[in-house]
Parts: C-alpha cells; sequence; structure tokens
C-alpha cells in the first residue's frame, strides 16, 4: 500500500474517467486529474504512453495503467480507507453478471455513438438500439443485480459503472434516460455518495 499520489489521465466529461476518479475518492487515494483536451489526438504521449489512444489512464511512480478497470485494481492496492470494492469476477449471479456486462458493453456503444457524432457520421441505428435495449433490460433488472453485489461495507464495481453510464447519457444527451424511473432513482440515490459530488461531469477547459 502506498501513500502516494497518482495521475489520473482522462476527461472530466468521461464517464470511464469518473469510474475510476469515484473509486479514488471510495478508497482515500490522492490524485491529480490530468485532462485530455483534445479526443482526436493522435499523440501516444498525450495518452501517457497507452498506444491505443484511449482513457483513461492512471500514472503511477512505476509507469502506467492503461483502462479502467485495470486502473482500479492499482488504485484498491494502494487504498488508504477500509472501503472494500466487489468487483465483477466476485459476482456468481447470474443477473448481476449481466448486468455488469451490458452496462460495459453500453458504455462502450455510448462512445461510439459521441464519436461518430463528433465526426459528422450518419445516424447508427444499431448502436442506439443496442443502448435502448441495454436500459430497458436494466431498468428491469438492475435492483436483483444490485442485492446480490452490495454489500454493507463495501461498494461494487456494478454500482458505480451503473451510476456513471446512466447520468453520462443525461449529461451528453445520448439518449432521454427519464424513461427509465428505476435507474434514475437509483442514480439520485448513489449520487448522493461523496465520490459522486466530487466527480460531477464538466467539461475541461483548456488553460488560457
Amino acid at each position: 500500500m502506498s501513500s502516494n499520489s497518482v495521475t489520473i489521465v482522462g476527461r472530466s466529461s468521461s464517464h470511464f474517467t469518473r469510474t475510476l476518479r469515484m473509486l479514488a475518492h471510495e478508497l482515500d487515494v490522492p490524485y491529480s486529474l490530468a485532462p485530455l483536451y483534445d479526443l482526436g489526438s493522435r499523440a501516444v504521449a498525450d495518452y501517457a504512453g497507452n498506444p491505443a489512444l484511449k482513457i483513461p489512464i492512471l500514472v503511477t511512480e512505476d509507469g502506467p495503467w492503461f483502462g479502467a478497470l485495470s486502473a482500479a485494481r492499482e488504485l484498491a492496492r494502494r487504498a488508504r480507507s477500509p472501503a472494500r470494492i466487489v468487483w465483477p469476477e466476485q459476482v456468481k449471479d447470474r443477473l448481476a453478471s449481466n448486468a455488469q456486462e451490458l452496462v460495459l458493453s453500453a458504455m462502450a456503444t455510448e462512445v461510439q455513438v459521441l464519436m461518430g457524432n463528433a465526426a459528422g457520421a450518419s445516424e447508427l441505428p444499431k448502436a442506439r438500439a443496442s443502448l435502448v435495449g441495454s436500459l430497458e433490460w436494466l431498468e428491469q433488472h438492475m435492483p436483483a443485480a444490485l442485492a446480490q453485489t452490495e454489500r454493507a461495507d463495501a461498494v461494487s464495481y456494478l454500482a458505480i459503472t451503473t451510476f456513471c453510464l446512466v447520468t453520462h447519457l443525461h449529461f451528453r444527451q445520448v439518449l432521454d434516460t427519464t424513461p427509465f424511473a428505476g435507474l434514475c432513482d437509483f442514480c439520485a440515490a448513489f449520487g448522493e455518495r461523496a465520490s459522486a459530488r466530487a466527480t460531477e461531469y464538466r467539461f475541461d477547459a483548456p488553460p488560457a
């Protein structure tokens, strides 16, 4: 375990970055955010050496950790807080496992939609159908799925990523989330956590 501060390379407007930042707060790991202002950059150096040109990246004294889940595990190893994380592989329940798969798939699909929109691409009907179908399934099954992962002394990766996904869909106006009342109610309650309040979505402004 280390108390050294780490750096998260990402964006305050990114759901994958917020997942990592929320975990850092939950685990009481000090960090600084190094915003990636130009998401269209092809310079590997802008991504802390990640050749896939994707965020987030956790930069430690030992080097970079690529991707939210890999970086999240390194944060857990550095935790100064007794908070525990329920990881995806610890979930044995079928509904909870399917829920985690759909949440992570929807997060990736949303990125695809946003990148397509930014590039001026035509509508992506299958991607949007995937998002709607996933949200409909999650609306129906998430209460039972979360019941299998939540512990009084822990927070689950499923809960954090679900919160980051649904609130991001609303923030970026990719999908109207109001029909999914159960998911919205969950986000309203989960959003009271200190980690959620400290990491609200916003667009990073480059220094003048």
